[in-house]
Protein backbone atom coordinates (compact mmCIF):
# COMPACT_ATOMS: atom_id res chain seq x y z
CA UNK A 1 0.00 0.00 0.00
CA UNK A 2 1.11 3.54 -0.60
CA UNK A 3 2.04 5.58 2.42
CA UNK A 4 -0.24 8.20 3.93
CA UNK A 5 2.10 10.94 2.75
CA UNK A 6 3.84 10.05 -0.48
CA UNK A 7 5.91 12.31 -2.67
CA UNK A 8 5.41 11.76 -6.40
CA UNK A 9 7.35 14.34 -8.43
CA UNK A 10 6.02 17.67 -7.15
CA UNK A 11 2.78 16.17 -5.84
CA UNK A 12 2.25 15.30 -2.19
CA UNK A 13 -0.33 12.56 -2.03
CA UNK A 14 -2.41 11.42 0.90
CA UNK A 15 -4.05 8.22 -0.17
CA UNK A 16 -4.42 4.67 0.85
CA UNK A 17 -6.08 3.32 -2.28
CA UNK A 18 -3.58 4.52 -3.90
CA UNK A 19 -8.41 27.20 -9.43
CA UNK A 20 -8.08 26.78 -12.71
CA UNK A 21 -5.74 25.45 -15.36
CA UNK A 22 -3.61 27.88 -17.29
CA UNK A 23 -4.29 28.50 -20.04
CA UNK A 24 -7.96 28.11 -19.12
CA UNK A 25 -10.08 25.91 -21.34
CA UNK A 26 -13.52 27.23 -22.12
CA UNK A 27 -16.38 25.15 -23.41
CA UNK A 28 -19.63 26.36 -24.84
CA UNK A 29 -22.85 25.34 -23.19
CA UNK A 30 -26.21 26.77 -22.35
CA UNK A 31 -28.05 26.42 -19.07
CA UNK A 32 -31.82 26.23 -18.92
CA UNK A 33 -33.26 29.74 -18.80
CA UNK A 34 -34.15 29.71 -15.09
CA UNK A 35 -30.67 28.60 -14.05
CA UNK A 36 -29.01 31.03 -16.44
CA UNK A 37 -30.99 33.94 -15.04
CA UNK A 38 -30.22 32.89 -11.47
CA UNK A 39 -26.51 32.75 -12.22
CA UNK A 40 -26.47 36.06 -14.09
CA UNK A 41 -28.40 37.83 -11.36
CA UNK A 42 -25.74 37.10 -8.79
CA UNK A 43 -22.52 36.76 -10.81
CA UNK A 44 -21.90 40.48 -11.16
CA UNK A 45 -22.63 41.39 -7.55
CA UNK A 46 -21.37 38.47 -5.47
CA UNK A 47 -17.66 38.70 -4.58
CA UNK A 48 -17.62 35.60 -2.34
CA UNK A 49 -15.93 32.42 -3.54
CA UNK A 50 -18.48 30.56 -5.67
CA UNK A 51 -18.76 26.81 -5.14
CA UNK A 52 -20.80 24.16 -6.91
CA UNK A 53 -21.65 21.20 -4.70
CA UNK A 54 -22.16 17.80 -6.34
CA UNK A 55 -24.38 16.25 -5.23
CA UNK A 56 -26.63 18.66 -3.35
CA UNK A 57 -29.26 16.03 -2.62
CA UNK A 58 -27.00 13.82 -0.50
CA UNK A 59 -26.53 14.27 3.24
CA UNK A 60 -22.87 15.17 2.83
CA UNK A 61 -23.62 17.65 0.07
CA UNK A 62 -26.26 19.34 2.20
CA UNK A 63 -23.85 19.54 5.15
CA UNK A 64 -21.23 21.20 2.94
CA UNK A 65 -23.75 23.72 1.63
CA UNK A 66 -24.73 24.61 5.18
CA UNK A 67 -21.10 25.05 6.26
CA UNK A 68 -20.25 27.01 3.11
CA UNK A 69 -23.20 29.33 3.57
CA UNK A 70 -22.20 29.98 7.19
CA UNK A 71 -18.66 30.76 6.07
CA UNK A 72 -19.86 33.33 3.54
CA UNK A 73 -19.15 31.32 0.39
CA UNK A 74 -21.56 31.63 -2.52
CA UNK A 75 -23.27 28.35 -3.39
CA UNK A 76 -24.25 28.50 -7.06
CA UNK A 77 -27.81 27.30 -7.71
CA UNK A 78 -26.80 24.29 -9.80
CA UNK A 79 -25.76 20.72 -8.98
CA UNK A 80 -25.23 17.32 -10.60
CA UNK A 81 -27.16 14.32 -9.36
CA UNK A 82 -28.64 11.13 -10.76
CA UNK A 83 -31.02 10.76 -13.69
CA UNK A 84 -33.79 10.03 -11.21
CA UNK A 85 -33.30 13.43 -9.55
CA UNK A 86 -32.68 15.40 -12.73
CA UNK A 87 -35.01 18.34 -13.29
CA UNK A 88 -35.83 18.84 -9.64
CA UNK A 89 -35.30 22.01 -7.66
CA UNK A 90 -33.89 21.31 -4.20
CA UNK A 91 -34.24 23.61 -1.21
CA UNK A 92 -31.06 23.73 0.91
CA UNK A 93 -30.41 26.43 3.51
CA UNK A 94 -33.13 28.56 1.97
CA UNK A 95 -31.51 28.28 -1.46
CA UNK A 96 -33.09 26.83 -4.59
CA UNK A 97 -30.67 24.56 -6.44
CA UNK A 98 -31.47 23.13 -9.85
CA UNK A 99 -30.49 19.50 -10.29
CA UNK A 100 -29.10 18.15 -13.56
CA UNK A 101 -28.54 14.57 -14.65
CA UNK A 102 -25.38 12.97 -16.10
CA UNK A 103 -26.21 13.78 -19.74
CA UNK A 104 -26.19 17.54 -19.02
CA UNK A 105 -23.03 17.66 -16.94
CA UNK A 106 -20.54 19.09 -19.41
CA UNK A 107 -22.71 21.82 -20.93
CA UNK A 108 -24.02 22.88 -17.51
CA UNK A 109 -20.59 22.94 -15.87
CA UNK A 110 -19.10 24.90 -18.78
CA UNK A 111 -21.88 27.50 -18.53
CA UNK A 112 -21.50 27.87 -14.77
CA UNK A 113 -17.73 28.22 -15.17
CA UNK A 114 -18.30 30.90 -17.79
CA UNK A 115 -20.42 32.85 -15.30
CA UNK A 116 -17.98 32.31 -12.42
CA UNK A 117 -14.35 32.29 -13.53
CA UNK A 118 -13.21 31.60 -9.94
CA UNK A 119 -15.58 28.67 -9.43
CA UNK A 120 -14.54 25.71 -7.25
CA UNK A 121 -16.45 22.43 -7.47
CA UNK A 122 -16.96 20.23 -4.41
CA UNK A 123 -17.52 16.55 -5.14
CA UNK A 124 -19.36 14.26 -2.71
CA UNK A 125 -20.92 11.76 -5.07
CA UNK A 126 -20.38 7.97 -5.16
CA UNK A 127 -17.25 5.84 -5.73
CA UNK A 128 -18.42 4.69 -9.17
CA UNK A 129 -18.40 8.27 -10.54
CA UNK A 130 -15.10 9.50 -9.09
CA UNK A 131 -13.04 9.07 -12.25
CA UNK A 132 -15.70 10.25 -14.69
CA UNK A 133 -16.33 13.36 -12.61
CA UNK A 134 -12.63 14.15 -12.30
CA UNK A 135 -12.20 13.78 -16.06
CA UNK A 136 -15.07 16.21 -16.60
CA UNK A 137 -13.70 18.81 -14.19
CA UNK A 138 -10.30 18.56 -15.83
CA UNK A 139 -11.73 18.74 -19.34
CA UNK A 140 -13.63 21.95 -18.54
CA UNK A 141 -10.66 23.26 -16.54
CA UNK A 142 -12.45 23.92 -13.26
CA UNK A 143 -10.62 23.39 -9.93
CA UNK A 144 -12.23 21.01 -7.46
CA UNK A 145 -12.23 19.51 -3.99
CA UNK A 146 -12.74 15.74 -4.14
CA UNK A 147 -14.08 14.26 -0.91
CA UNK A 148 -15.59 11.17 -2.51
CA UNK A 149 -13.82 7.91 -1.70
CA UNK A 150 -13.23 4.95 -3.99
CA UNK A 151 -12.69 4.80 -7.70
CA UNK A 152 -9.32 4.22 -9.36
CA UNK A 153 -7.17 6.55 -7.27
CA UNK A 154 -4.03 6.16 -9.39
CA UNK A 155 -6.02 7.07 -12.50
CA UNK A 156 -7.58 9.97 -10.61
CA UNK A 157 -4.18 11.48 -9.88
CA UNK A 158 -2.95 10.80 -13.41
CA UNK A 159 -5.95 12.62 -14.87
CA UNK A 160 -5.44 15.68 -12.67
CA UNK A 161 -1.66 15.78 -13.12
CA UNK A 162 -1.98 15.71 -16.90
CA UNK A 163 -4.68 18.41 -16.94
CA UNK A 164 -2.78 20.79 -14.63
CA UNK A 165 -6.05 21.67 -12.89
CA UNK A 166 -5.84 22.72 -9.22
CA UNK A 167 -7.41 20.25 -6.80
CA UNK A 168 -7.60 19.12 -3.20
CA UNK A 169 -8.08 15.35 -3.16
CA UNK A 170 -8.63 13.57 0.12
CA UNK A 171 -10.69 10.57 1.22
CA UNK A 172 -10.78 12.10 4.70
CA UNK A 173 -11.82 15.73 5.17
CA UNK A 174 -12.06 15.79 8.97
CA UNK A 175 -9.17 17.99 10.06
CA UNK A 176 -8.66 16.40 13.47
CA UNK A 177 -8.78 12.89 12.02
CA UNK A 178 -6.23 13.91 9.39
CA UNK A 179 -3.95 15.23 12.13
CA UNK A 180 -4.24 11.87 13.91
CA UNK A 181 -3.42 10.03 10.69
CA UNK A 182 -0.39 12.24 10.11
CA UNK A 183 0.84 11.47 13.63
CA UNK A 184 0.41 7.75 12.94
CA UNK A 185 2.46 8.08 9.77
CA UNK A 186 5.23 9.87 11.64
CA UNK A 187 5.31 7.10 14.25
CA UNK A 188 5.45 4.46 11.53
CA UNK A 189 8.32 6.22 9.78
CA UNK A 190 10.28 6.84 12.99
CA UNK A 191 9.78 3.44 14.63
CA UNK A 192 9.40 0.78 11.94
CA UNK A 193 8.87 -2.68 13.37
CA UNK A 194 7.94 -1.44 16.84
CA UNK A 195 4.87 -3.72 16.85
CA UNK A 196 6.46 -6.72 15.13
CA UNK A 197 4.58 -9.90 15.92
CA UNK A 198 1.50 -8.11 17.20
CA UNK A 199 -1.92 -9.03 15.84
CA UNK A 200 -4.37 -6.37 14.67
CA UNK A 201 -8.14 -6.21 14.54
CA UNK A 202 -9.79 -3.31 12.71
CA UNK A 203 -13.49 -2.54 12.88
CA UNK A 204 -15.17 0.35 11.09
CA UNK A 205 -18.84 1.30 11.22
CA UNK A 206 -20.48 3.77 8.84
CA UNK A 207 -23.98 4.52 7.62
CA UNK A 208 -25.45 1.84 5.39
CA UNK A 209 -25.15 4.07 2.32
CA UNK A 210 -21.34 3.91 2.46
CA UNK A 211 -20.57 1.04 0.12
CA UNK A 212 -16.78 0.86 0.27
CA UNK A 213 -14.34 0.12 3.08
CA UNK A 214 -13.22 3.21 4.99
CA UNK A 215 -10.14 4.82 3.48
CA UNK A 216 -9.26 6.08 6.95
CA UNK A 217 -9.27 2.54 8.35
CA UNK A 218 -6.98 1.45 5.52
CA UNK A 219 -4.66 4.37 6.19
CA UNK A 220 -4.28 3.52 9.87
CA UNK A 221 -3.88 -0.19 9.11
CA UNK A 222 -1.13 0.66 6.63
CA UNK A 223 0.74 2.51 9.37
CA UNK A 224 0.54 -0.54 11.61
CA UNK A 225 1.88 -2.65 8.75
CA UNK A 226 4.93 -0.39 8.70
CA UNK A 227 5.19 -0.83 12.44
CA UNK A 228 5.62 -4.55 11.91
CA UNK A 229 2.07 -5.90 12.12
CA UNK A 230 1.10 -8.58 9.61
CA UNK A 231 -2.32 -7.53 8.35
CA UNK A 232 -4.36 -7.89 5.19
CA UNK A 233 -6.76 -5.08 4.29
CA UNK A 234 -9.43 -7.66 3.56
CA UNK A 235 -9.50 -8.36 7.31
CA UNK A 236 -11.05 -4.96 8.05
CA UNK A 237 -14.52 -5.60 9.45
CA UNK A 238 -17.17 -3.38 7.87
CA UNK A 239 -20.30 -2.96 9.97
CA UNK A 240 -23.37 -1.62 8.20
CA UNK A 241 -26.16 -3.42 10.09
CA UNK A 242 -28.05 -0.94 12.25
CA UNK A 243 -28.82 -3.40 15.06
CA UNK A 244 -25.17 -4.39 15.37
CA UNK A 245 -24.12 -0.74 15.21
CA UNK A 246 -26.34 0.12 18.17
CA UNK A 247 -25.81 -2.97 20.32
CA UNK A 248 -22.16 -3.81 19.59
CA UNK A 249 -20.47 -0.65 18.34
CA UNK A 250 -22.41 1.81 20.50
CA UNK A 251 -23.56 4.17 17.77
CA UNK A 252 -26.35 6.47 18.99
CA UNK A 253 -29.55 5.62 17.15
CA UNK A 254 -30.02 9.20 15.99
CA UNK A 255 -26.68 9.02 14.15
CA UNK A 256 -27.15 5.73 12.32
CA UNK A 257 -27.60 7.67 9.08
CA UNK A 258 -24.33 9.56 9.53
CA UNK A 259 -21.38 8.34 11.60
CA UNK A 260 -17.83 6.98 11.43
CA UNK A 261 -16.70 4.75 14.30
CA UNK A 262 -13.25 3.13 14.11
CA UNK A 263 -11.56 0.73 16.52
CA UNK A 264 -8.01 -0.66 16.20
CA UNK A 265 -7.03 -3.39 18.66
CA UNK A 266 -3.45 -4.70 18.89
CA UNK A 267 -2.29 -7.65 20.97
CA UNK A 268 1.19 -9.01 21.65
CA UNK A 269 2.01 -12.59 20.57
CA UNK A 270 1.44 -13.92 24.11
CA UNK A 271 -1.57 -11.59 24.60
CA UNK A 272 -0.08 -10.05 27.75
CA UNK A 273 -0.02 -6.57 26.16
CA UNK A 274 -2.74 -4.83 24.21
CA UNK A 275 -3.31 -1.40 22.69
CA UNK A 276 -6.52 0.18 21.47
CA UNK A 277 -6.97 3.25 19.28
CA UNK A 278 -10.46 4.59 18.70
CA UNK A 279 -11.97 7.59 16.97
CA UNK A 280 -15.71 8.11 16.67
CA UNK A 281 -17.54 10.74 14.66
CA UNK A 282 -21.29 11.43 14.82
CA UNK A 283 -22.80 13.51 12.07
CA UNK A 284 -21.03 15.18 9.15
CA UNK A 285 -20.10 18.65 10.40
CA UNK A 286 -16.43 17.72 10.91
CA UNK A 287 -16.12 16.82 7.22
CA UNK A 288 -18.17 19.77 6.00
CA UNK A 289 -16.05 22.27 7.94
CA UNK A 290 -12.88 20.65 6.65
CA UNK A 291 -14.22 20.85 3.12
CA UNK A 292 -14.85 24.58 3.46
CA UNK A 293 -11.29 25.02 4.73
CA UNK A 294 -10.07 23.09 1.68
CA UNK A 295 -12.04 25.40 -0.62
CA UNK A 296 -10.59 28.51 1.03
CA UNK A 297 -7.10 26.99 0.87
CA UNK A 298 -7.48 26.15 -2.83
CA UNK A 299 -8.79 29.62 -3.63
CA UNK A 300 -5.67 31.09 -2.03
CA UNK A 301 -3.40 28.82 -4.07
CA UNK A 302 -5.23 29.82 -7.23
CA UNK A 303 -4.86 33.49 -6.44
CA UNK A 304 -1.14 33.12 -5.79
CA UNK A 305 -0.73 30.99 -8.95
CA UNK A 306 1.12 28.37 -6.94
CA UNK A 307 3.43 26.03 -8.81
CA UNK A 308 2.04 22.97 -7.06
CA UNK A 309 -1.49 22.11 -8.17
CA UNK A 310 -2.59 18.92 -6.40
CA UNK A 311 -3.06 19.05 -2.64
CA UNK A 312 -4.51 17.03 0.22
CA UNK A 313 -5.85 17.78 3.69
CA UNK A 314 -2.38 17.55 5.22
CA UNK A 315 -1.44 20.50 3.01
CA UNK A 316 -4.51 22.34 4.31
CA UNK A 317 -3.51 21.59 7.91
CA UNK A 318 0.06 22.70 7.33
CA UNK A 319 -1.14 25.97 5.85
CA UNK A 320 -2.33 26.87 9.34
CA UNK A 321 -5.14 29.23 8.34
CA UNK A 322 -8.13 27.10 9.28
CA UNK A 323 -11.13 28.75 10.84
Amino acid sequence: MASLVKATSNVLRWEKLPFLSSPKTRHSGTLPNKASLALSASASTDTAIPIMVNTCTGKMGKAVIKAADSAGLHVVPVSFCTDKESGKTIQVCGKEIMVHGPSERESVLASVFQEYSNLIVVDYTVPATVNDNAELYCKVGVPFVMGTTGGDRDQLYKTVEESKVFAVISPQMGKQVVAFLAAMEIMADQFPGAFSGYSLQVTESHQASKLDTSGTAKAVASCFQKLGVSFDMDQIQMIRDSKQQIETVGVPEEHLAGHAFHLYHLASPDETVSFEFQHNVCGRSIYAEGTVDAVLFLAKKLKSKAEKRIYNMIDVLRDGNMR
